[in-house]
């Protein structure tokens, strides 16, 4: 089982336009979809379309439509009462799959929302394989608290994985020496930040090497895996006994919202499959490639994901390897 939590969930509208986004002009839609989303609920949906079971945790009101939209596409939703409207994040996408994101704050929450939602997880860690700390943290949440809710689950039994970003990504990699989860999924430019590459983003996204490099040093630091997503130019897999690269399968790009996302869920499908790293990696860029070949935020389904279309290779990390 795949415990998420979402604690800053949105409604994810996407807009599809017919030609290149103009500022200052007035665009032709092509269409305009909307979905209940944020990253853990996106990972417990790719979890329910493989057949895992899964339980989303996040602040709503329970007759929030959000809630009653995640329960009816089988979605075990577990939702902490909470006062505020649900924030609605805008993608603008291009034909090209160029993607605009537009990113409201959230509703706050306070500290009994925040106690309540860490119990919620607490309930319910020990029954699950992975629990899964992703997105931003909404107003009113103290940016060190994914690494104090990594302390407070570590010891009940389920693995913890995390994915964030800014603020609270930093204060998570602050605090590795006193609580690392298990696993760890940035993307290029993140890992250059956190581990001080001499790269920028870019440059550290197009060369696996390098970002298997700067991952490494978060391994040393007590964290198990790191996956670091590499966008067009695939994803690395360090851990202890080594390192991997794989490339994608050719891809028409649509959106690359909520390829991250299907990203990390292949490779926890991969773990509970208790497949190698080579074939968890795999399955984590094939899973990513397919979403991004899909529209808005829409997560694959497993007869479009394609593992065996994806290269692998181990990297050496020796010095002069």
């Amino acid at each position: 089982m795949i415990l998420t939590l979402t604690p800053n969930p949105s409604h994810d509208r996407t807009v599809a336009l017919g030609g290149v986004l103009e500022r200052g002009a007035v665009m032709r839609v092509e269409s305009v979809t909307s979905q209940a989303g944020g990253k853990g609920v996106n990972i417990s949906r790719a979890s329910v379309s493989a057949g895992i079971p899964s339980i989303a945790v996040l602040p709503a009101d329970p007759d929030d439509p959000f809630v009653h939209e995640l329960l009816s596409a089988g979605i075990d939703c577990r939702p902490v009462p909470t006062s505020g409207t649900l924030r609605v994040n805008l993608t603008i996408s291009e034909p090209d799959g160029t993607t605009t994101k537009l990113n409201s704050p959230g509703p706050t929450v306070d500290g009994d929302v925040l106690t309540a939602l860490t119990e919620s997880l607490r309930r319910r860690a020990g029954d699950a394989d992975w629990v899964v700390l992703a997105g931003s943290l909404p107003p009113g949440a103290p940016v060190g608290w994914y690494a104090e809710l990594v302390s407070a689950l570590r010891g009940t039994g389920g693995r913890i994985a995390v994915d964030t970003s800014d603020a609270p990504l930093k204060a998570l990699v602050d605090g590795l020496d006193v609580g690392a989860p298990h696993l760890m999924k940035p993307n290029g430019e993140e890992l250059a930040s956190l581990t001080g590459s001499r790269a920028a983003g870019d440059a550290l996204e197009a060369d696996p090497v390098a970002a298997a490099h700067a991952a490494r040093t978060l391994v040393a630091r007590g964290v198990e895996t790191v996956l670091a997503t590499l966008g067009p130019h695939g994803a690395v897999l360090v851990n202890a006994d080594g390192a991997w690269h794989a490339t994608p399968p050719p891809t028409t790009v649509v959106s690359t919202v909520g390829a991250g996302d299907s990203s990390l869920f292949g490779y926890l499908l991969g773990d509970l499959r208790r497949q190698d790293p080579a074939h968890r990696l795999a399955l984590a860029v094939a899973y990513g490639s397919a979403a991004a070949g899909l529209p808005g935020t829409t997560i694959p389904q497993p007869h479009q994901v394609r593992p065996e279309l994806v290269s692998v290779r181990a990297l050496d990390l020796t010095p002069g390897g």
